[in-house]
């Protein structure tokens, strides 16, 4: 809606929502749990590949890479509460760390952590 001089709704040049979304919180969080529940499947799924690609992976190193999903999970849930999205990078940095259980752990970390800092910078461009 437009004020009668043509200048946008109160204290917004231009329209009332600044990124036109209805809900602006509400997609961010959404694109927030999107990238975890991805994480957390590629997460689960790539147990299988890396024991057949010659890693060694004993019963830790799985407890490992499920913890990291799991928690991926619990933080996706959770991502109403800003500490979430703190924790979010924290599980990045952890994910990174578990590189050196198996290399293809380290390289899903860098890869997971490029996407999460792009949905932090989106988080940031949408929510101000």
């Amino acid at each position: 809606m437009t004020t009668p001089d043509g200048s946008g709704a109160a204290g917004t040049p231009g329209g009332g929502r600044p990124s036109g979304l209805r809900d602006p919180n509400r997609a961010v969080r959404g694109l927030g749990a999107l990238t975890l529940s991805v994480e957390t499947l590629v997460l689960l799924l790539a147990i299988q590949p890396i024991r057949l690609l010659g890693g060694e992976l004993g019963g830790a190193a799985i407890g490992v890479i499920v913890g990291l999903a799991v928690l991926a999970v619990v933080l996706a849930g959770f991502l109403r509460r800003d500490w979430a999205w703190q924790a979010g990078t924290v599980l990045q940095g952890l994910l990174l760390l578990a590189g050196f259980l198996h290399w293809s752990l380290g390289a899903l970390g860098l890869i997971f952590a490029a996407v999460w800092a792009y949905v932090l910078h989106v988080r940031r461009a949408i929510l101000g």
